[in-house]
């Protein structure tokens, strides 16, 4: 089983081995901002109902499958976990994370789930720019503080970005920190073994964040050209293919990208490499830049 998993049941467990799900994810975020831990097990962004994470919430669906957690729905139309595995979890964390798990119990055990979304709402503004429940919870103030965490910049750029070696909620964070609007899909095959990069799991991840995700496969490769790519040089053949047949084929697309860049101001293109060296979004964009009508600006993320 994975570690992370292990957090997860253990804290289902330490917190009476049935909590709300909304109240997991408060909780597994404030654990996050504990000091003296490792590379946190899981990321958030924020999402419809203030700091989530994406895997956290898959991997409790996963083990429900494997019957060691099961949903629950109770007459006031809460969610929770129930655990359903009695194998002592606690005992099998690292000891850091058991006096995390500890300390998080000690301080936020009496608190209601309202009050945890208070507290992470005011203490971490950012998370609660996307909620739809702020203003039950919050002051005026207190929403102001919300509305000044949010992203301003709204200068015209296309952006471009790989998801290679970041999860899902860290890739997201970079495009809402730069106030991306839109998102652009230009693998030929939007599928991935890499959680949440799939087509549908990215584009629902977006729609809950407040980003437009759009798919061009068009401007994609043949997963069959991208085989043996064991240098710089087997790139570099393969993009001037690229630009040699792709892009002017492509132009109706490119120009489609232009006009979303001057209705939206901000959007970008993504792909799967992290290096631009070797994705051919590099290309991509640049043939948009040289495109009748640009006057904006190219930023690699």
């Amino acid at each position: 089983m994975f570690y992370r998993r292990k957090i997860l049941l253990a804290l289902i467990q330490i917190f009476g081995s049935q909590i709300e799900k909304i109240r997991l994810q408060k909780l597994l975020f404030l654990m996050n901002q504990f000091p003296k831990r490792d590379k946190p097990e899981f990321y958030f962004v924020p999402y419809k109902y203030g700091c989530f994470s994406f895997q956290a919430n898959a991997d409790l669906k996963t083990l429900t499958k494997y019957g060691q957690v099961s949903e629950l729905t109770d007459e006031k139309c809460k969610s929770f976990w129930q655990l359903n595995d009695m194998t002592l979890y606690i005992a099998q964390l690292k000891e850091k994370d058991k006096q995390a798990l500890r300390t998080l119990k000690l301080l936020y055990s009496e608190k209601s789930t309202d009050e945890l979304i208070k507290l992470t709402y005011t203490r971490y503004p950012y998370y609660a720019i996307n909620s739809v429940i702020a203003d039950k919870h919050l002051s005026d103030e207190e929403l102001l503080n919300i509305s000044n965490a949010r992203p301003l910049s709204d200068k015209r750029t296309l952006f471009t970005i790989g998801y290679e070696g970041i999860s899902l909620e860290e890739y997201l964070n970079v495009l809402i920190k730069h106030n991306v609007n839109i998102l652009c899909d230009v693998r030929r095959n939007a599928l991935s073994m890499k959680y949440g990069f799939s087509k549908s799991q990215l584009e629902k991840a977006c729609n809950g964040t407040g980003i437009t995700y759009m798919h061009f496969p068009e401007l994609g490769i043949d997963s069959e050209q991208r085989k043996e790519l064991n240098s710089q040089s087997d790139y570099d053949l393969l993009f001037a293919k690229y630009c040699k047949e792709n892009i002017p084929s492509t132009v109706k697309s490119q120009k489609l990208i232009l006009e979303l860049i001057r209705k939206y101001k901000r959007v970008a293109i993504t792909c799967f490499e992290s290096n631009i060296k070797q994705c051919h979004r590099t290309h991509l964009a640049e043939a948009i830049t040289k495109l009748e009508g640009w006057q904006y600006e190219l930023m690699h993320l």
